[in-house]
């Protein structure tokens, strides 16, 4: 409770006040302190604590029958490298099953509140080994990617073993341990990373990891390059919804988000063969589709359209521009105007313009406090 306290002073603006409402604790942890405190220190609590204890061991029963025949024994009597060499495994055996992930997170989940509440009682000191090993494997399964992490999780885990006081592996599980493979430079998702990732032996886990890298290499696109990020975006989603609907064993999927990697990898790249900028690109790609009437214009014009439109918007944003309906209105005219002296398709200048704008609303602030 000390260390909760010391937390919510740094957080003071959470709804409910206090930290623990990140695990849905907050009502339950108020009302049987009011209780304590009425009572001074007797009655009713000792009541709640037994529902508590009841509801923790059912919640047990439901995420030890998700790990029916996988041995985690190891959890409690191994290092702290053997404990987490488990944890490849582990997902593996959850991720196999049909909506394995999901259940598995929602259960942990709701014994963890329980655990929360039943301690210290006997029967929660007598399983805190399998509810570590539980919320380890949760932790790595809900783990965002890279760069996509969001300050509350961190919190939550910290309070989570705050709580259960549970014997885990020192330091954050980062997902690429968690998997059984050395940490690599995702920002270029490499050959040998890809490489290593096709040859583990578990074909779920690849999958799931693949995807979360791909997600976050894709969040980092989306601020620069919408149209970039968009096409593999929706690659990204058709190939993962076909695998959760059973429609691609794992082995596929597996490929084809490797092959999905490298596309991302070449279309980055692309920039220094076009000699284009990280922003010219961006105004490059937002321009040129699969329509012939657009490629027939070739490569140089429309390298030369994406820099005059750099330099021309560049020059006419502020922060705000993009609630100014007279600034978007001048910036249409100045964009359409270029496209006209170009010899762009004029049946494809509205959908370039309106594109073009979308790119440039995400570049603008970084432009204008430049």
């Amino acid at each position: 409770m000390q260390a909760i306290a010391r937390v919510n002073r740094v957080f003071k603006d959470k709804p409910g006040g206090l930290v623990v409402d990140y695990l849905g604790l907050a009502q339950e942890l108020k009302q049987a302190l009011a209780t304590y405190t009425e009572r001074g220190g007797t009655g009713r609590t000792a009541l709640d604590q037994d529902e508590a204890v009841a509801v923790m061991l059912e919640k047990c029963e439901i995420c030890a029958g998700l790990f029916h025949g996988f041995d985690w024994s190891e959890w409690t009597t191994g290092t702290p490298p053997e404990r987490l060499g488990l944890l490849p495994a582990a997902q593996e055996h959850i991720l196999a099953q049909q909506t394995g992930k999901e259940r598995c997170v929602g259960a942990v989940r709701e014994l963890s509140q329980a655990f929360a509440l039943a301690v210290p009682h006997a029967e929660a000191l007598r399983i805190r080994d399998d509810v570590a090993f539980f919320q380890a494997v949760q932790a790595v399964l809900a783990k965002r990617a890279p760069g996509d992490a969001r300050p509350e999780e961190d919190i939550e885990h910290a309070v989570r073993q705050i709580i259960s006081r549970a014997v885990a592996p020192e330091g954050v599980i980062d997902i690429f341990a968690a998997a059984g493979l050395a940490k690599p430079d995702i920002s270029i998702l490499s050959e040998e990373f890809l490489a290593e990732v096709r040859g583990m032996p578990q074909r779920n886990l690849a999958v799931e990891l693949l995807e979360k890298l791909l997600k976050g290499e894709l969040a980092t696109r989306r601020r620069k390059n919408v149209v970039q990020a968009r096409s593999f975006a929706e690659m990204l989603e058709q190939t993962i919804r076909r695998y959760q609907n059973r429609a691609i064993e794992a082995a596929q999927v597996i490929e084809e988000l490797i092959a999905l990697a490298k596309d991302m990898r070449e279309a980055q790249a692309r920039g220094d063969e076009l000699r284009l900028s990280e922003d010219e690109l961006a105004f490059y790609d937002a321009l040129e589709t699969n329509d012939s009437a657009v490629k027939v214009l070739g490569d140089d014009t429309l390298r030369t359209i994406a820099q005059e439109l750099v330099k021309t918007v560049r020059a006419n944003v502020t922060i705000d521009w993009t609630l100014r309906e007279n600034v978007r209105a001048q910036l249409r005219v100045l964009v359409k105007r270029i496209l006209r002296k170009y010899g762009y398709p004029p049946d494809k200048q509205e959908k370039a313009t309106q594109t073009v704008l979308e790119q440039a609303a995400l570049l603008s602030e970084e432009w204008a406090t430049a």
